[in-house]
């Protein structure tokens, strides 16, 4: 039988697709209590969890949101009640700078805090997290815990990256954040296999296919609570109005 290690109870609030790989990668590691509002029970015990109200997910020694970004300041104050003493909670946005200033405001000081941003999700870890990238920051955390938390996250295979949220930001507006939007783009002009693709619209579909899976919700919260998003939206049009007015008779 595997050994948990310390602070082995963890709670999961919501099961989507990132929610549900993290109780599939972390199951036979930790106990884990799941809340999740639609009926999942059959679900949630397939990956290993164990289905839970919100309150029992709330009260385990680490508690991670997994709803969207516009979601989680409501998910924060309903913890606040629940959350112990002592308790850490972990964020998995793909935007930093805002849910870390929504967890310092509106969780208690008797928590510790840990904001991450998995990048990876569903899709490309499908057969392992090896070799797939998590950004930390911590917010809020002990030397000792937070060199644990690091520790677990390196056995799993994942390239553990320290950054502060407004480098990530910076940095995740000219890639993920790029990438969902040049994805979408292609999905509104109907981009789709022609029967003669080059590699190069094949590499392109392939972008296509990377956010399709994601929900609308996850590319509107990105691009909405990201600061760095709106500005490279418009250096894009710009780039591709000025392409266009070259190619022009």
């Amino acid at each position: 039988m595997t050994k948990r290690p310390r602070n082995s109870s963890v709670g999961v609030i919501g099961f989507g697709r990132l929610g549900s790989l993290l109780v599939r990668y972390f199951s036979r590691d930790f106990e884990i209590k799941v809340f999740e509002p639609r009926p999942r029970t059959r679900q949630i015990r397939a990956l290993g969890g164990h289905p839970a109200s919100f309150a029992e997910a709330a009260g385990q020694d680490v508690v991670i949101p997994c709803v969207p970004i516009g979601a989680l300041e409501g998910v924060l104050r309903r913890l606040r009640g629940s959350l112990r003493d002592g308790a850490l909670v972990v964020d998995v946005c793909s935007v930093k700078e805002q849910p870390v200033r929504a967890m310092k405001r509106l969780l208690p000081r008797s928590v510790d805090i840990l904001a991450t941003h998995p990048n990876f999700g569903p899709d490309s870890a499908a057969d392992s997290l090896r070799g797939h990238k998590i950004v930390v920051h911590p917010v809020r955390i002990g030397a000792r815990r937070y060199a644990r938390a690091r520790r677990l996250l390196r056995a799993k295979g994942l390239q553990v990256v320290e950054m502060s949220p407004r480098e990530h930001d910076r940095r995740i507006a000219s890639s993920l954040v790029l990438t969902h939007f040049i994805g979408r783009a292609l999905i509104a002009c109907g981009a789709k296999p022609t029967g003669v693709d080059t590699e190069g619209y094949q590499r392109l579909l392939r972008i296509l296919q990377t956010v399709q899976n994601d929900s609308w919700r996850l590319f509107e919260d990105m691009n909405r609570y990201n600061a760095y998003a709106p500005p490279m939206r418009r250096r894009l049009l710009a780039a591709l109005r000025s392409v266009d007015r070259k190619v022009r008779p």
